[in-house]
């Protein structure tokens, strides 16, 4: 990748770090499946995961609900961070997967975790893929020290009810977990998000989409129909948007955030698939081995993806403190979205 700046706008462009840390993460993922046991279950050629899809072994919850899942990540985060959650003040819950559709999901996290702090407000977060990226824009812009110092935020996505087996290309791919992260106001601390950005390109939103469920297609209308209540994607669309817009983004990110390419330690991109990935090297070959992925061995978790590979690259000491990190992404609607952090 070559993302080409002038000095003059360089300098005219100011950028506004926000003195945010992560003082902790937690991630939880339910039964593990191999792609070979899945094959041969539903009639997939054996290796057609492998080849296609680039997953050869993820996670699906089976008894745990969406809300589970995220308040055992969080769980293992407040751990890490040596809080509770009475030294939190906002609880986000940044996701696409919902236990109901009403009420939203943040309030069955808290829930689920039977803390004594009852009047901590939570409030929820979809943006899809990109949810866990724009749930850190928002929370760092919320952090002040008064109102809000500290703020949770969580994400889990369960799929395998929303697949559809006839669909070789999704069945194979998405897999559920959940991953949370604390993060405080410290500006004594180096750690900061640099800048964030995220374009929305809605003439091509529904490349992506559930049909069924909404108030275009409710259920009361409709027979069961895996057509209409299914996810289902256009694969080849995504990449070709992705192809055009991925590079002129990151050079307006870069160029707001007052750091060049060379300066970033790791990128962690959403696991969209394994041609999205090898989509993402080619246009950006400058992060090469700098590029996390977990898509191998966790498929495409949706928002959970990122998060997920940021706990852990921070839990196996790959990501040290100091260090500028790439979160970067896709999500359904059409969005590109990214966010720089110092971590």
């Amino acid at each position: 990748m070559s993302i080409l700046r002038s000095w003059k706008n360089f300098f005219a462009k100011k950028t506004s770090s926000k003195p945010v840390k992560i003082v902790g993460s937690g991630k939880y993922v339910p039964q593990k499946v191999w792609l070979e046991d899945i094959e041969r279950e539903y009639n997939i050629p054996l290796g057609w995961s492998a080849k296609h899809s680039g997953v050869v072994s993820k996670h699906w919850a089976t008894h745990e609900s969406v809300a589970f899942m995220a308040s055992e990540a969080l769980k293992m985060a407040l751990t890490n961070s040596y809080l509770t959650l009475d030294d939190v003040d906002l609880i986000i819950s940044a996701g696409s997967s919902y236990d109901y559709p009403v009420p939203h999901q943040a309030p069955l996290v808290k829930k689920e975790l039977n803390i004594s702090n009852k009047d901590v407000p939570a409030i929820s977060v979809n943006s899809t893929c990109l949810s866990f990226v724009t749930a850190l824009d928002l929370a760092s812009s919320l952090l002040d020290n008064v109102r809000y110092k500290r703020i949770a935020i969580v994400t889990a996505e369960a799929t395998r009810k929303t697949l559809n087996p006839a669909n070789f290309e999704t069945f194979t791919l998405f897999g559920d977990g959940a991953a949370a992260v604390v993060i405080e106001y410290c500006p004594d601390s180096t750690s900061c998000v640099v800048a964030a950005d995220m374009i929305t390109v809605e003439s091509d939103a529904e490349h992506t989409i559930v049909r069924g469920c909404g108030i275009v297609n409710h259920p009361s209308l409709n027979n069961w129909n895996p057509e209409l209540y299914s996810f289902s994607m256009n694969g080849r669309a995504l990449i070709k948007l992705t192809s055009e817009r991925l590079v002129p983004f990151l050079g307006n990110l870069f160029e707001r955030s007052f750091i060049y390419e060379h300066q970033i330690s790791w990128v962690i991109p959403h696991q969209a698939s394994k041609m999205g990935l090898e989509l993402f090297r080619k246009l950006c070959p400058d992060f090469g081995d700098k590029t996390i992925s977990n898509l191998e061995t966790h498929g495409n978790c949706i928002a959970a993806s990122i998060p997920m590979a940021l706990h852990d690259a921070i839990s196996d000491g790959r990501i040290k403190r100091g260090e500028y990190v790439l979160l970067v992404g896709t999500s359904a609607g059409f969005s590109l979205g990214g966010l720089i952090l110092r971590f």
